[in-house]
C-alpha cells in the first residue's frame, strides 16, 4: 500500500479505526498508526535497533517509533526535550523509542513491504526537500554551537542558534526488518538506505537549495532501522550492499516510498496551487 493514511488525513475519517492502522503483512504485531500530529509504528516486543534519530538515536533498543508533525516555522533550540514532552503528553513511555520530526503532510506518509525466505522488510517514509542539500558541495553550514559559517567563516551570530540549524523539511525513514542481522550488516543496510535516497532525488530532479545542484538528501534527514533478531530459523545476514538480497529490497523500498511521498507532495501543491 503506497499511502495508507492519505483518506484519514485527507477526508478526517478519524471515526474509522481501519482508516488509520497498517498492519505489517510480513511482521506480525507490527503495526503503523496515523494520529493527529503523528505517526507511530509500534512492535509486540523490544527490538535492536540503529538510528540517527533527533530523539533516540544510536544503537538502542526500542519498540515503537514515532514520526512527529511540527510546522515548517518549528524553530528550538532543543528539539528532543520538545518530544519528550509531547511523548508525556500523549500517555507513552519515553524510554525505548526513537522520535522524528518532520513538516511533511503526514498523509503522504508512504509504506511499502517486502518478504523473502531470509526476511521481512517494512519501509515508512515521508519526504520533504524544501531544505535540499548536495553532501560535498560548497554551502552554508553550522559548527556544534550552532554558529553560521560560510565559506570557512564564523559570521557574526556567536552564541546565538541560526534558524537554519534545525528545519524540519527531511527525510524521514524508518525500516523494520523481521530477520537476523550483525551490527556491521545493520551499518551496511544504512548505506544502502542513503544510496537508495540519493537516487530518488537525482531521479526526482531535486536540486540543492542553495546552490541548484543535484541532492543527495536534505540538511536535516534521519533514518532508524529496528531489526527484530527473533527468528532463529532465519540465516543471520553479515551483509547489506546493493548486490545482497536484503539491500537489494532496502534500496528498491527507500527508493520507492521516497518516489511516492514526493509526488503527492507535488500534486497536494499543484490542487492547491502552492510554490
Amino acid at each position: 500500500m503506497a499511502l495508507p493514511f492519505y483518506n484519514y488525513y485527507s477526508h478526517l475519517q478519524k471515526d474509522q479505526k481501519d482508516q488509520n492502522q497498517y498492519r505489517s503483512s510480513v511482521w506480525p504485531g507490527l503495526f503503523v498508526s496515523a494520529h493527529e500530529r503523528h505517526i507511530k509504528a509500534s512492535s509486540p516486543s523490544v527490538v535492536t535497533a540503529l538510528s540517527s534519530a533527533v530523539y533516540g538515536g544510536g544503537m538502542i533498543e526500542l519498540d515503537r517509533i514515532f514520526n512527529i508533525y511540527v510546522d515548517k516555522h518549528y524553530r528550538c533550540d532543543d528539539p528532543p526535550r520538545d518530544i519528550a514532552d509531547l511523548l508525556s503528553e500523549w500517555q507513552e513511555q519515553q524510554d525505548q523509542c526513537a522520535g522524528l520530526l518532520t513538516a511533511v503532510r503526514l498523509e503522504h506518509t508512504a509504506i511499502q513491504e517486502y518478504e523473502s525466505d531470509e526476511f521481512g522488510l517494512l519501509c515508512c517514509t515521508t519526504a520533504g526537500v524544501s531544505n535540499a542539500a548536495r553532501a560535498g558541495s560548497a554551502r552554508t553550514v553550522f559548527d556544534a554551537a550552532g554558529n553560521e559559517m560560510s565559506n570557512g567563516t564564523v559570521s557574526q551570530k556567536i552564541g546565538k542558534v541560526s534558524a537554519s540549524t534545525y528545519t524540519p523539511g527531511t527525510i524521514n525513514i524508518m525500516l523494520w526488518m523481521n530477520g537476523r542481522m550483525t551490527a556491521g550488516a545493520m551499518v551496511n543496510a544504512i548505506q544502502t538506505a542513503v544510496e537508495a535516497k540519493a537516487a530518488a532525488l537525482a531521479d526526482f530532479g531535486v536540486a540543492d537549495s542553495e546552490n541548484a545542484l543535484t541532492a543527495t538528501g536534505t540538511t536535516t534527514d534521519a533514518i532508524v532501522l529496528a531489526v527484530s533478531q527473533a527468528e532463529v530459523n532465519k540465516p543471520l545476514i553479515s551483509y547489506a550492499g546493493t548486490a545482497t538480497v536484503m539491500g537489494a529490497a532496502i534500496g528498491r523500498l527507500v527508493y520507492d516510498t521516497i518516489m511516492e511521498s514526493l509526488k503527492a507532495a507535488q500534486e497536494w501543491k499543484e490542487r492547491n496551487n502552492k510554490q
